[in-house]
């Protein structure tokens, strides 16, 4: 693995445990490795505005025996706007978190304001541009206060509507800046409707290729110098036909390989995600797939 948490081979393994429940990120964790029967690489959580992280409890998730990567999110204009803190009025703010973040004992993967397709508005200092300049800002005032061991990631959404909007290319705050490019796209396993389809609609649905290529495909191409994070992915329940989300588990490892530039999957797991439950183990089939999708060799990571 190199200095930016590159695997020389294989993926890395990743988990949002527990989402949108009362578990400690300790205990979802632990929860989900026996459940899926694999240890993770990556484990992700989320904070925001003055939020102390990373926590004990996720420092110590990450230091047991079998070492784990933190991959935080962070929205650091919680309760302000993204020119406000690309204007410098949230420098202390930003230059607390330094301080905590160069006491983190490793590296660790950092998004700043993950998603924010949402969250752009025409004005008020929540503009696509104001985005960029926020995460320009910050990344840069790190650095500045001495922080090496954080691997800044930008995540989109990824959601083909947004993908298309004229301010979408405004988004991206420079090469210097980002590290790695996530996404965190989801699949429904009920038929019929937009988001049904198997690991290539996932990650690079496209319902016209003359406006939209998919995302795998745009960012290849305007990007294709950084490594690709699936940021957050997950399936949601059809519990009418369990037999759905186990097919679309099983096309994981068969399709991955037309997309090496990506280089992580980081699970979603929650029983009451907004559309649903996405825990692998929400039917007995779907967890079959799911663990032997955990067995592959496709993640074979050293860390």
């Amino acid at each position: 693995m190199d200095t930016k948490l590159v695997p020389t081979c294989g993926l890395l393994w990743g988990v949002a445990p527990g989402a949108f429940t009362t578990l400690t990120p300790g205990q979802a964790l632990r929860n989900f490795e026996g459940t899926t029967g694999r240890p993770a690489d990556i484990l992700h959580s989320y904070h925001r505005g003055d939020e102390v992280f990373p926590t004990a409890e996720e420092i110590s998730a990450v230091r047991q025996p079998r070492k784990r990567i933190l991959f935080a999110n962070w929205k650091v204009a919680w309760n302000t706007t993204w020119a406000d803190v690309a204007e410098g009025n949230q420098d202390t703010r930003i230059d607390r978190e330094a301080a905590r973040l160069k006491a983190f004992p490793g590296t660790m993967f950092l998004a700043l304001h993950h998603e924010p397709e949402n969250d752009v508005r025409a004005g008020g200092g929540m503009t696509a541009r104001d985005y960029a300049a926020m995460f320009r800002h910050t990344v840069q005032r790190l650095r500045a206060d001495g922080v090496r061991n954080v691997v800044f990631v930008l995540v989109y959404m990824a959601y083909e509507p947004w993908c298309v909007k004229d301010w979408f290319a405004d988004l991206y705050p420079g090469d210097d800046v980002v590290d790695w490019i996530g996404m965190d796209p989801y699949l429904f396993a009920k038929p019929g409707g937009y988001g049904f389809g198997d690991f290539s609609y996932l990650v690079d649905h496209t319902s016209d290729p003359d406006r939209w290529p998919g995302f795998y495909t745009w960012v290849t191409r305007e990007h294709g110098n950084k490594p690709l994070m699936v940021a957050e992915w997950g399936v949601y329940e059809h519990t009418a036909d369990p037999a759905r989300k186990a097919w679309i588990y099983s096309t994981v490892a068969q399709q991955i390989g037309r997309f090496p530039a990506i280089r992580a999957l980081v699970y979603f797991d929650s029983p009451n995600a907004p559309k649903g439950d996405t825990r692998p183990d929400s039917s007995q089939p779907a967890l079959s797939e799911f663990r032997k999708l955990a067995d592959s060799g496709l993640f074979s990571v050293t860390l």
